[in-house]
Formats: structure tokens, sequence, C-alpha cells
């Protein structure tokens, strides 16, 4: 059974994006964009929710080719093409970069391909990583918390219908005052 694990940069105010999916606050250091590579060389799998999948798929195809990429943003751009995607969207028709689209209940989807072996799958989207945690799905929560205070946007944690219970398993402080944590869902 593959383990699903749903993180990302967030505000200390709770959000992903700023008012207008702004998310020039959250620019990582080089050792926490490295953290953030290893989670993704780790990963068997990628599930984007619309937004994520268009904001993804509109710099890392080409990120290793762009003028002053770092080795790291190089090997990012390398390994986001090969990892197998899957993007849950009622609108996008056709995507590349070994990726394919579900039109379908995302619940549905999520809970079968976390039944197949292989390795973790990582989720990102604040719609999509809803329906998971509303679902119980979600095995693993990684916040790298940074120290700005946006005011609004969209929220990292959605409204749930009951306690989700967690164990800390990872707190680390990066450059610039970025705090990573790392909780598992207690089964």
């Amino acid at each position: 059974m593959r383990k699903l694990i749903y993180g990302m940069n967030v505000t200390l105010d709770g959000y992903i994006a700023a008012p207008g999916d702004d998310i020039g606050w959250g620019g990582p250091s080089d050792e926490l964009f490295g953290w953030w590579l290893d989670q993704e060389r780790a990963s068997g799998l990628s599930l984007y929710g619309r937004k994520l999948w268009e904001t993804m798929s509109s710099h890392w195809p080409t990120g290793d080719q762009q003028p002053g990429a770092t080795p790291a943003e190089i090997e990012f751009a390398r390994n986001w093409r090969e990892t197998p995607k899957v993007v849950f969207s009622s609108t996008i028709d056709e995507v590349d970069w070994n990726t394919r689209v579900v039109t379908g209940d995302a619940v549905t989807e999520i809970t079968r391909l976390k039944a197949e072996d292989g390795g973790p799958m990582g989720i990102g989207g604040a719609t999509l990583a809803g329906a998971a945690m509303r679902a119980g799905l979600i095995d693993e929560y990684v916040l790298a918390t940074h120290p700005v205070l946006v005011g609004g946007g969209t929220p990292f944690f959605t409204a749930l219908d009951s306690w989700v219970n967690v164990n800390p398993v990872e707190t680390r402080t990066f450059p610039g005052g970025v705090l990573l944590t790392r909780y598992e869902t207690k089964r």
C-alpha cells in the first residue's frame, strides 16, 4: 500500500498562496529547495489539482534550460518530467510529461492508487488535498512554514468533518527562518 504525503510551502498564517494566487512570498533557500528535491526523488507518483498543475507545468518542463538554473533546479526539472503524474481536472483535456488526466471522482481514484504497490505519492493543490483530507487518505503532512503573514488566500488546511490526530516526526529549521514540520496521521 502506498503512502500519501501532502506537503507544501505555507505562510505563518496558514496559506499556500496569497490573494490572487500569489506565491511570491515563498522562495525557498537552496537548502530547502534541496530538501524538496529529495522528497520528489523519493516519490513514485505525483497527484496534482488543476491550479498546481498549471503552475508546475508552466515552468518545470524547461526549468533545466532556464538561464541561471542551479544544479538542484536542473535536477528537479529532469526528475519532474520523468516522475509519473496524475492531474485531477474536469477542464484540462491534454497533458504531457509522463502525465495522465482523471476527470472522475478524485477520492475513488486516490483510494485505488493508494492500494497499489509502489513508492509514496505526493499530493498538491488545496482543493484536491482537501478532498483527500476529508476522506482520511493523507498519511503524512509536511509544512515548510515561511515567516510571513499574507492575511488571506488559499489555505493549506481545509474544513474537515472530524478531527485528525497526528504524531510529529520531524522538525527542522532552514535558512531565512523557515520551519519544516512533518506529521504522520495516527491510524
